[in-house]
């Protein structure tokens, strides 16, 4: 069994049912099979061997999960970025990876351009639309002059089918490789967790680079015989309108999304009887919120709480719907074929109710991180995987979040590390120190705010600060506030107090 062989069935199972909605084209299982079998016919005629990473920098579309399927199917290591990095981010990244295919939207075609020569690594690019630079082989006519047939490559569930960066305390991403064991666990876990149903139709506006719209969002539909509607980009009008629309049964997203719904004004007019689940990822909402939901989506039962990991490919903890408000503030047990504990700092489970480290172990964590064997070691000491974040558990095993991985700021359900910001400030020459933290924004959970030291005789405004972070990082991590300081407050030992930061000054 492998991530391909799950389209290869529904294909011959269910070939007239619908599996893709965008915009005004839809595909059947039928059609999206043998796409996905002529661009993995490409990736072959390529040369492309086991193992190889194929990088995708797309917003969510049909080429980008049938590039995902394709690579499936030859045991390639799917390898998407975020389309919200700056130049040098996705530079980093594509290199990293040793990506030797790297396929991208029109929407890029400027950014590509100027890289291209820094990616030395890259032997084909593949353009969706035709891209102004001659290195770029056009998608549609690659596809049309490949097979449709099934590829015969033997993929096994140990061969790795993923390779997702998440954010590193060291400011540098790092490469979470999942194998086709590791997705189709979480697949199995989620579904049985959230109490999936087949032929639901899910509206997918995560972005197809994050684990949660892949492998739970995406994944489980395709799973379940389902129809994904995929969404550029959200737009609360937008998304209501196509529920209404196209009968939609399954919606997912961070707490900012679901503001910004409840926030729409006449939202109540926009039929939405048609919604039966609700999942909540990145954080929990509060009870209030989540009644306000419920009245919007009547036939919705309560909300599904999920909590997890990249590196869990990436479900740990699901609070199920009947459980919304019996348990507040809490992301339920441990999915079914997964461990959960609380432990000290020497791996010692602490009393139930106590805060500790969350760790967990199961076929769904990941086989570790690329090329990075010191950070694989730490992340999974002892066969569990160390998360980083700090929860307690009740009597009855449901979890609860108490913190999240230390100075991390999840803004709008991306996670952002401070370190990446303090060291670019760093590097400007008027600034002598800096650090950043998160403080509470209404509408996105956290947003970033720096705080400066100036060096002795310069002067900068906050403007300044700001838009060089913008210049040099993706927008979404750039402060939204500065505050300029005479010094950073520190310890003993030279260590910013960056919760004298946030309770003096925010």
């Amino acid at each position: 069994m492998n991530v391909g062989s799950l389209l290869t069935m529904q294909g011959n199972k269910f070939p007239d049912r619908t599996a893709l909605i965008y915009e005004k084209m839809r595909f059947t299982y039928r059609e999206f099979n043998e796409r996905s079998n002529r661009i993995a016919q490409a990736l072959l005629s390529f040369g492309l061997q086991k193992g190889d990473r194929v990088a995708t920098l797309l917003f969510n579309s049909p080429e980008l999960v049938e590039v995902f399927m394709g690579a499936a199917k030859v045991s390639a290591v799917f390898t998407p970025i975020n389309f919200r990095l700056a130049a040098e981010e996705v530079i980093y990244l594509v290199n990293h990876s040793d990506a030797r295919i790297f396929a991208f939207g029109e929407e890029f075609f400027s950014l590509v351009g100027n890289i291209l020569p820094r990616l030395p690594k890259v032997e084909k690019f593949i353009s969706v639309g035709k891209a102004p630079f001659p290195q770029a082989l056009e998608y549609e006519p690659l596809l049309r002059g490949s097979r449709d047939d099934e590829p015969r490559i033997a993929v096994s569930e140990e061969d790795e089918c993923q390779m997702l960066y998440t954010s590193g305390t060291t400011g540098k991403p790092k490469g979470a490789v999942l194998t086709h064991g590791n997705v189709l666990w979480n697949l199995v876990n989620t579904l049985l967790a959230r109490e999936d149903k087949e032929g639901e139709i899910a509206l997918i506006t995560g972005p197809l680079y994050h684990a949660a719209a892949l492998n739970n969002h995406f994944l489980i539909r395709l799973a379940l015989a389902g129809a994904s509607v995929l969404v550029k980009h959200f737009d609360p009008r937008n998304f209501m309108e196509i529920i209404q629309r196209e009968k939609v049964n399954v919606i997912s997203g961070a707490p900012a999304m679901f503001h910004l719904l409840l926030n729409l004004p006449d939202v109540e007019k926009y039929d939405a009887r048609s919604i039966t689940r609700c999942t909540l990822g990145a954080a929990t909402l509060p009870d209030e919120t989540k009644k306000k939901l419920l009245k919007l989506f009547p036939n919705a039962g309560g909300i599904y709480d999920v909590y997890g990991a990249t590196e869990v490919s990436p479900t740990a903890t699901v609070l199920k719907a009947a459980d919304s408000f019996r348990k507040t503030a809490c992301v339920g047990p441990a999915v079914p074929f997964l461990e959960v504990r609380i432990v000290d700092s020497q791996d010692r489970e602490v009393p139930r109710g106590e805060p500790g480290e969350i760790i967990c172990r199961g076929p769904n964590v990941m086989k570790g991180y690329y090329k990075d064997p010191e950070e694989t070691a730490e992340a999974l000491k002892g066969g569990w995987l160390h998360t980083g974040d700090i929860g307690r558990m009740d009597e009855e095993g449901f979890v609860y979040i108490v913190d999240r991985k230390k100075d991390m700021i999840i803004s709008g359900g991306e996670n952002i590390y401070p370190r990446e910001i303090e060291e670019l400030l760093y590097h400007h020459p008027k600034i002598r120190e800096a650090a950043a933290v998160g403080i509470p924004d209404p509408l996105w959970g956290e947003s970033v705010k720096a705080f400066v030291a100036l060096k002795a005789g310069m002067t900068m405004s906050e403007e300044e600060v700001i838009e060089y972070c913008k210049a040099h990082l993706a927008s979404y991590k750039k402060p939204k506030q500065v505050k300029f300081i005479d010094s950073l407050p520190r310890n003993p030992s030279g260590k910013v107090l960056k919760n004298i930061l946030r309770e003096q000054f925010s």
